[in-house]
């Protein structure tokens, strides 16, 4: 077959070999049920609920790397160990940037416990900026909430032309916006409420389009405004 599935079915017990520049990697959640060595790419999209496209960027980026059966893309544990790193780095709105900073300290360790150090210095960070973030945010949203008090926001309007308070949220979607309201990235609200990058996708929109807004800021906004979500 041209796409090289006859290669990887003759092969499909075959171990593959350590990565090049194999790291050690601190103690990250694994899939319970590993499966088989070669992973087919749709199978390693399938596990961390990511497209093609996904794994094919961070390859590009240097994060991940497929080997090769025939033309398939394959995988390794190794690399189902890697992605659940980065995975659970993106969760948390790490940028790909610092991803890639984290894998080269992580060069350095000699052990899973100095891995799981570097790794523990890395979340500490990323808190120190998200804390920063939702101090910026909360002001923010106290100077949008005077504005609306005042009628100056998006041109000479007040409260009355905000959706009225018999808008209407599904439970998931009341849900999925006070996860936003929380500054959940769509990847984590994904994963909180159990849904598709695509679901999430779908719903957040719904919400936006229902509470007027323009992006996923304003509905937050509005929507605490409005009394849907605690501020």
């Amino acid at each position: 077959m041209a796409d090289g599935s006859e290669h990887l079915q003759k092969d499909s017990h075959r171990p593959l070999a350590p990565p090049a520049g194999a790291i050690h990697l601190p103690d990250i959640p694994l899939p319970r049920d590993m499966p088989a060595e070669p992973i087919p790419i749709a199978d390693m999209a399938e596990i961390f609920g990511i497209t093609h496209r996904t794994l094919h960027f961070y390859e590009e980026k240097g994060l991940i790397s497929a080997q090769r059966i025939g033309l398939m893309r394959v995988y390794g544990h190794s690399d189902i160990a890697r992605m659940a790193l980065i995975n659970a780095c993106r969760e948390i709105g790490m940028p790909v940037a610092g991803i890639q900073d984290l894998l080269e300290a992580l060069r350095s360790a000699n052990s899973t416990a100095e891995a799981n150090r570097i790794f523990e210095d890395a979340l500490l960070a990323r808190k120190r900026e998200l804390t920063a973030d939702l101090s910026t945010i909360h002001r923010q949203l106290q100077q949008l909430a005077s504005l609306v008090s005042h009628g100056v926001i998006d041109g000479p309007v007040d409260r009355a032309a905000l959706p009225d308070d018999t808008i209407a949220l599904t439970e998931l979607e009341r849900r999925c916006v006070e996860l936003m309201a929380e500054d959940y990235t769509p990847a984590r609200v994904a994963h909180a409420l159990s849904l598709t990058s695509s679901q999430v996708e779908t719903l957040e929109t719904a919400i936006i389009r229902k509470l007027d807004a323009h992006n996923r800021f304003q509905a937050v906004a509005k929507a605490v405004l409005l009394g849907l979500v605690a501020s």
